[in-house]
């Protein structure tokens, strides 16, 4: 406990100096993320030991709008890079990242790349373990694009022509989490990127996944994103889709990596395909003390269990900020999120979050934040019945149907 709060403290300060990465010198990187705080009750008829505290979600990819809906789910992540010059244009870097966010410290990231090669001085080579993240949707907390953080190898930043290119090369093992006993997993991810004008970029990542000893074998995706800048607002437009143990994202599905090989025949029988499309949108913005971001997105998903059950989830929601002065702001979060799933009715979510927010400036995206919030959040009785475990009860053990928390949270990153 102690060792976790001097790391946070030490953290913390670090953000206060830089407003990205801190370049401690002799090629020392130092980046991190962290958030947490308390979270308290405003219904008095709701039963502390069932109460929800957050996490309002119907399911989707899309639907957890993060401010003042994280409950108590807090922790870290930092990173932690050595760049050496080897005196003749030669440069190699070992990068670690722990994370803990409630289960235990875990590596994300072990690796080593180098850089500045004759043939290809621009490409960085690399063998380990990385996290592959492309773009986020900040607002949800998802990373429309993710190559996910498996062992494996790769090249990045590879100029080809006008067009940046990157090749992956994955297996479905973890240093902290190796797959079932009896089955293997590999993954290629194509990564180009090119401009189509002076403001806009064109991203194409393709996915072929292939795997033995699960019940459903093979998968593949492709996804393509459009960022276009018009002044002070950006637009990104995804167009997704992907079949089998591919993830939507650019991952593999949940392949069941386990420390053990206990249970390994079980485990591997219940991974689970599907075809997943997918259309959304984000923009963003920041004009002069006014920014945010708001998403629409439309995505539907089958399984391939045999069940033949579509499901179809809509969402759209925005965040707003507005700061008063240099270092006080006011956010707020409003969303809609329905699910439509065949032979069920159709679940509905709104919710809403208004938060004072103290910062260390007065951008959307300005860290660190300490924000008190207000939730409140109401949903239907499909939605009730089906989110039960999660949504909570009431005193009398009844499902609710609306609930309001109060919080305080910090978010900062560095």
């Amino acid at each position: 406990m102690i060792y976790k709060r001097a790391l946070i403290a030490a953290a913390s300060l670090a953000a206060l100096t830089a407003a990205s990465a801190a370049d401690l010198g002799s090629g020392i990187e130092f980046t991190g993320y962290s958030r947490g705080g308390p979270v308290f009750k405003s219904d008095k008829n709701i039963d502390a030991k069932t109460d929800s505290t957050g996490g309002f979600s119907l399911g989707g990819d899309l639907q957890g709008y993060r401010l003042g809906n994280e409950g108590t789910q807090g922790g870290y992540e930092f990173f932690l890079g050595k760049t050496f010059d080897a005196d003749n244009g030669v440069k190699y870097k070992f990068g670690y990242m722990p994370e803990n966010w409630g289960g235990g410290i875990k590596t994300v990231q072990a690796y080593s790349e180098i850089w500045g090669l004759d043939f290809a001085p621009e490409a960085k080579f690399w063998v380990g373990q990385r996290r592959l993240r492309i773009q986020d949707v900040h607002i949800v907390d998802n990373f429309l694009l993710d190559l996910g953080e498996y062992q494996g190898g790769g090249v990045q930043d590879w100029a080809v022509g006008p067009a940046t290119v990157a090749v992956t090369v994955s297996s479905g093992d973890k240093f902290d989490a190796k797959l079932p006993q009896g089955t293997s997993a590999s993954k290629v991810n194509l990564d180009v990127g090119f401009p189509v004008n002076d403001s806009g970029k064109l991203r194409l990542v393709a996915t072929s996944v292939s795997t033995t000893g699960f019940e459903k074998n093979g998968g593949s995706g492709f996804s393509l994103l459009y960022n276009q800048g018009f002044g002070s607002v950006k637009n990104s437009l995804y167009l997704q889709t992907s079949s089998g143990l591919a993830n939507i994202q650019g991952k593999f599905v949940d392949l069941k990596q386990g420390t053990d090989a206990a249970g390994a025949a079980a485990a591997a029988a219940t991974v689970v395909g599907a075809k997943v499309s997918r259309v959304a949108d984000s923009i963003d913005w920041q004009v002069g003390n006014f920014g945010g971001q708001a998403l629409v997105g439309y995505q539907t998903s089958e399984p391939d269990d045999g069940n033949d059950v579509e499901t179809k989830d809509l969402t759209f929601g925005g965040r707003v900020s507005y700061a008063f002065t240099n270092n006080f702001k006011l956010l707020l979060e409003a969303a809609s999120t329905k699910r439509t799933r065949d032979g069920s009715d159709d679940q509905t979510l709104n919710k809403v979050t208004i938060a004072p927010t103290l910062s260390s400036g007065p951008g959307f995206y300005k860290r660190p934040e300490l924000r008190l919030y207000v939730t409140m959040a109401n949903w239907n009785t499909a939605a009730a019945a089906a989110n039960a475990d999660t949504f909570g009860t009431d005193d009398k053990g009844d499902a609710l149907k609306k609930q309001t928390i109060v919080g305080l949270q910090y978010e900062i990153w560095w």
